[in-house]
C-alpha cells in the first residue's frame, strides 16, 4: 500500500537512490529495458499474481478483469513488457506508459497524468515486502493502475484528474485533491449489478484489502460524495476505515469535471474528519464497527 502523497503532493519527493539510472531523461523517464529483472523478479511476480488473481474473480469490478486479461498482465513470461503494454493503451485510449525509478517528485507526475502518460515504476518490491509497501513498485502500477486505463471513461478521468491537481497546487489544495485521488484511483469501490466491486488499484493489488474492503464488518462504505471525500482523513499504513463507491465511472467522471475552486473554499470553511467519522448526511451503503 502506498500514499499518494508519495506520488502527487509533495514536490520533494526523494528518488530511490539505488534505482538512479544513468540515463534518465529530465521528466524522471528512462527507457524500459526487461534484462533488468532477474529470475527470481519474474518468479516473485508470478507468485503475486497467482496469489491475487483468484482473489479478485468476482470481487474486482468487470472492467477491470477484462482489461488484465486483454492487456496479458499476468504474463506466463514473468513480468510484462511495458512497452508491448503501453503500445496497446495507445492504440485503444491514446494512454502511454513511461517508465521512472522510483517516487519522483509531485509536480512531474502530475504533468505525465496531462499528457495521458501514466509514470510506472520499474522495480519490484522484494519477498520481505509482498503484503506492505511504502512506496509503489511495478506490481502496483502494472497490476493494480494500469488495467483501468484501458477503459475510456476512466482513462480520461485520469487526465482530468492530471490537470485538476495541477490547478489544486496553485490554489493550496494539493492536501485535498490528493484525498480525492486515495478514495477514487487508489481505495475505489463500484456499485454493480451483481453487489459491490473493487477497483481501486490500492485495494486489487493487495490480497488483504481484497477480501476486506468488501466482506469486513470494520469500514464504512459510503456514496460518492466529493466534498466529503475532500474533508477526509485516511490510512496510509494500515487498512481503510472508509471507502467510497461510485455508480459507474460515468458518474465518477461527470461529478469531478466542473472546477474545484469553490468546492476547495467550502472544504477549508469545514472541520476535517475522522477515518470512521459519520455524518447525518452521509450517503451510507454500510455502516462499519470502526475497529
Amino acid at each position: 500500500m502506498t500514499s499518494p502523497e508519495s506520488r502527487i503532493p509533495n514536490p520533494a519527493s526523494r528518488l530511490r537512490a539505488d534505482t538512479h539510472p544513468p540515463d534518465m531523461r529530465p521528466d524522471y523517464t528512462f527507457d524500459f529495458d526487461p534484462a533488468n529483472y532477474t529470475p527470481e523478479d519474474h518468479a516473485l511476480w508470478h507468485e503475486l499474481c497467482d496469489r491475487q488473481k483468484p482473489l479478485l474473480k468476482g470481487r474486482a469490478c468487470n472492467e477491470y478483469l477484462r482489461a488484465i486479461e486483454d492487456l496479458n498482465i499476468v504474463s506466463a513470461g514473468g513480468i510484462p513488457d511495458m512497452r508491448r503494454v503501453s503500445d496497446i493503451l495507445e492504440k485503444t485510449t491514446g494512454w502511454k506508459l513511461v517508465t521512472v525509478p522510483g517516487l519522483i517528485p509531485g509536480s512531474v507526475f502530475l504533468e505525465h497524468l496531462s499528457k495521458r502518460q501514466f509514470a510506472t515504476t520499474w522495480w519490484l518490491r522484494s519477498r520481505d515486502q509482498m503484503d506492505y509497501l511504502k512506496e509503489p513498485d511495478v506490481f502496483h502500477d502494472l497490476f493494480g493502475h494500469v488495467p483501468l486505463l484501458s477503459n475510456p471513461v476512466f482513462a480520461d478521468y485520469m487526465q482530468q484528474f492530471g490537470l485538476g491537481a495541477m490547478k489544486a497546487k496553485g490554489l493550496k489544495a494539493t492536501k485535498l485533491i490528493t484525498r480525492l485521488y486515495w478514495f477514487t484511483v487508489e481505495f475505489g469501490l463500484i456499485n454493480t449489478p451483481e453487489g459491490l466491486r473493487i477497483y481501486g488499484s490500492g485495494i486489487v493489488s493487495s490480497a488483504k484489502e481484497s477480501v476486506y474492503s468488501l466482506e469486513s464488518k470494520v469500514p464504512n462504505r459510503l456514496g460518492l460524495d466529493i466534498i466529503r471525500m475532500m474533508r477526509t482523513n485516511y490510512r496510509y499504513d494500515d487498512l481503510q476505515r472508509t471507502y467510497f463507491v461510485i455508480d459507474s465511472f460515468e458518474q465518477l467522471f461527470e461529478q469531478t469535471r466542473p472546477d474545484f475552486t469553490d468546492f476547495y473554499a467550502q472544504v477549508k470553511a469545514l472541520p476535517e474528519l475522522g477515518e470512521s467519522e459519520l455524518l447525518p448526511t452521509d450517503k451510507i451503503i454500510t455502516a462499519g464497527t470502526g475497529y
